[in-house]
């Protein structure tokens, strides 16, 4: 069977799903290629369960707190881990097969079940379980997501090695568990199986939960630290034991039941022989593509989502979509009137993007670890300034217990303009969002300062900061 369309999305996934609603409301021809299963891969393994395993975690938490109190009986709570990841998996279900559903709606007959390649420049051919379907595009849109990465000094365990992938489909947990990783995913995890009762060691030699400010990085370890062992800074190595996994980092060593691999995602780009397409691709097979546009340079191909490896976040995918369906859709539409000889209507926006969002990124860890707009490594030192406030300088922070929170806000020295901000506090997903507004908005210390802030709140803590920031900007020269 052969289709000519408009606009054929590869993956339907975020990304994906808020790409062909572009092209629907463009009222372009389309077709929605997915190999299945359905479901994000928020909804199936990532944002959602892991966010059920870490409110889980926090249930079972809170009984350590009830003694200081003078609460009593707690010591005769018990926990079947059994039952609460069957609790985890039912939510998990729910959320996937409510993103399933959205992905059927948007496809309705449009949606291919098969696996799609390039074999020539606009021609893509899907293999389904009734035989090929060979579909010419004028536009496509890649987004067929990622997955995990499994390090080959990790092959000769890998049978005792789980993913995200993997980790939700098990119907009980192991008693020992070693997480390679000490990225987001990593921490997060790991923080939640060590609340549930899980012995966990965490390894991981790159950066901490992604934080490049040092003093921020410095605080979260401290606290971290009393939660679950971390071995960073040294690459991790495992083999076969007669009772588990021997993992290893530097001159520490454990046995554990099985590892959780958090050590990053790879695109799904390889099947799709780019280079059928003419497209050319780096040594690390991603094509040259546009950041505003998603579009490869020289190409009617967008890569969108996790496919593109760059901002692999949910927001950021339903952008990506947002963006790559419009600059399409003005595409075709571009190229209808051009033919018709006619001026046609074509969305100016979409051929000229906006910039992109200001960066926000959440560990949910409980005090969460939140990054918003610049990070500290990429400012200028010679123009930038650090305010910093410490949670125990925060009234509410003090009843919470969490006097360990701290931020950082980085501002522009001339204009007083905020640029940036990491932080570590509970809730901090809030306060998060409130610096991504104002960041976006163009706000300046004194004009933050001006604001209403509610006593007692955790939000008055970035008032203790822009106070710094102020103090630093009346002294500096000039």
């Amino acid at each position: 069977m052969r289709l000519d369309v408009d606009v054929a999305i590869v993956g339907a996934g975020t990304a994906g799903m808020f790409a062909i609603s572009e092209a629907r409301r463009a009222g372009l021809s389309y077709v929605l290629i997915d190999h299945g299963p359905l479901g994000t891969t928020c909804a199936r393994v990532g944002c959602m369960p892991s966010k059920l395993a870490l409110h889980a975690a926090s249930l079972w938490r809170t009984r350590r707190e009830m003694a200081d109190w003078g609460m009593t009986g707690q010591e005769n709570l018990r926990i079947d881990l059994g039952q609460t990841w069957q609790r985890l998996r039912q939510g998990r279900d729910h959320f996937a097969g409510a993103a399933a559903g959205t992905a059927r709606k948007l496809g309705a007959d449009q949606l291919i079940n098969g696996r799609a390649r390039f074999t020539a420049a606009g021609e893509l051919t899907v293999s389904t379980a009734e035989g090929e379907v060979v579909v010419t595009a004028a536009q496509v849109i890649l987004a067929v997501g990622s997955t995990p990465f499994l390090p080959d000094n990790l092959q000769a365990v890998a049978d005792r090695c789980l993913t995200t992938n993997t980790l939700f489909e098990q119907e009980s947990l192991p008693a020992r568990i070693g997480v390679i990783g000490s990225g987001a995913l990593g921490l997060e995890m790991g923080l939640a199986l060590s609340r549930l009762g899980v012995q966990v060691h965490l390894a991981g030699s790159s950066s901490f939960a992604g934080i490049d400010d040092p003093v921020l990085s410095e605080r979260v370890q401290a606290s971290v630290a009393g939660e679950l062992t971390l071995w960073l800074g040294q690459p991790a190595t495992a083999e076969p034991a007669a009772d588990g996994v021997r993992l290893r980092a530097g001159e520490k060593e454990t046995t554990v039941d099985a590892l959780l691999v958090a050590a990053g995602r790879r695109p799904n780009l390889a099947g799709l022989d780019l280079a059928a397409a003419g497209i050319a691709t780096s040594s690390r097979g991603l094509p040259d593509i546009d950041p505003l546009t998603l579009k490869i340079a020289g190409h009617p191909v967008y890569v969108i989502g996790d496919a593109n490896a760059s901002r692999t976040l949910f927001h950021e995918a339903t952008d990506e979509g947002r963006r790559a369906g419009r600059h399409a859709a003005a595409t075709v539409l571009a190229a209808r009137a051009a033919a018709a000889d006619t001026p046609g209507h074509v969305n100016a926006g979409a051929t000229s993007p906006a910039p992109r969002q200001v960066p926000l990124s959440i560990t949910f860890s409980d005090p969460d670890i939140v990054h918003v707009g610049l990070r500290h490594g990429e400012l200028d030192p010679a123009t930038a300034l650090i305010g910093t406030a410490s949670g125990e300088a925060n009234g509410r922070l003090r009843i919470l217990d969490s006097m360990q929170a701290m931020i950082r806000l980085y501002a522009d020295r001339d204009s007083g303009r905020l640029l940036g901000a990491a932080l570590f506090a509970p809730a901090g997903e809030h306060l998060g969002h409130l610096l991504a507004l104002a960041i976006t908005r163009g706000e300046t210390i004194n004009s933050l300062l001006e604001l209403p802030w509610y006593h007692p709140t955790i939000e008055e803590l970035l008032t203790v900061a822009l106070e710094d920031l102020r103090r630093q900007r009346k002294r500096a020269p000039g």
